[in-house]
């Protein structure tokens, strides 16, 4: 299982939300890349980089923020927040992105969606599937849908898309576990998808029952920044 700790931009600076509320922020560092280079330091080879920004204005805005950890750290970067366009996705590759992230434009535009999967690779692309109570959830998380997690993933994996980061909207930030459950379905559901869990990892005892269930990564954000989990400890679960 990958691990793949978060960085959460606003007006360039490192923050965390508590269950995407844009009211409920909190910055843990004003330098994203010195965070980055903390990461790479430790040993981890992936992070997933977001763009609230962007996220809540529909195109990309801290796209400068990306190009400088990807220009300068060797991490392996997924990037969202904001991708709407044909540009917005261009750009964030072009910037260094290995991966990058469709949320409310994968419900919204499928159409769009599948022809940068055809064009770009469908390992270029990852689903996200925010999901409060088993439905979709778009905007930033501020707009609800009737969508089902299980129609929208059945669509994209049907069609040949692989990876999904599916994060629980009412556990993340608040450092209570993971949707054990929701993960546990959605692999049974769907044997052949790539599972990235994301929301609510707050221990170690946490990632290891993850990895236990099989999801192909884990996203860890506030345990991070909060010393629930430790540097250390991720560098000694990968050795």
């Amino acid at each position: 299982m990958r691990v793949i700790p978060a960085i959460d931009i606003i007006n360039g600076q490192c923050v965390r939300l508590t269950q995407g509320d844009y009211n409920l922020k909190k910055v843990y560092n004003e330098d994203p890349l010195e965070v980055a280079k903390m990461f790479e330091d430790a040993g981890i080879q992936y992070l997933h980089l977001v763009d609230l920004d962007g996220a809540k204005s529909g195109h990309i805005v801290n796209e400068k923020v990306l190009e400088t950890i990807a220009g300068k750290t060797s991490l392996q970067v997924d990037f969202g927040g904001g991708i709407k366009s044909d540009e917005d996705i261009k750009k964030a590759l072009h910037a260094g992105a290995r991966q990058v992230t469709c949320g409310s434009i994968a419900v919204k535009n499928p159409i769009k969606v599948q022809e940068w999967g055809d064009k770009f690779g469908f390992e270029a692309i990852i689903i996200g599937a925010d999901v409060k109570d088993r439905k979709i959830a778009v905007q930033g998380w501020t707009q609800a849908t009737t969508l089902s997690v299980e129609d929208l993933l059945h669509k994209y994996l049907s069609d040949g898309f692989e990876y999904v980061i599916c994060t629980d909207i009412a556990t993340d930030g608040m450092l209570q576990g993971p949707n054990f459950e929701l993960y546990e379905d959605l692999l049974n559901i769907f044997p052949t998808i790539k599972l990235i869990a994301s929301g609510g990892v707050s221990s170690m005892d946490d990632l290891k029952k993850l990895d236990v269930l099989g999801v192909e990564g884990a996203i860890i954000g506030k345990a991070i920044y909060e010393s629930k989990i430790t540097l250390k400890e991720l560098e000694l679960y990968h050795a």
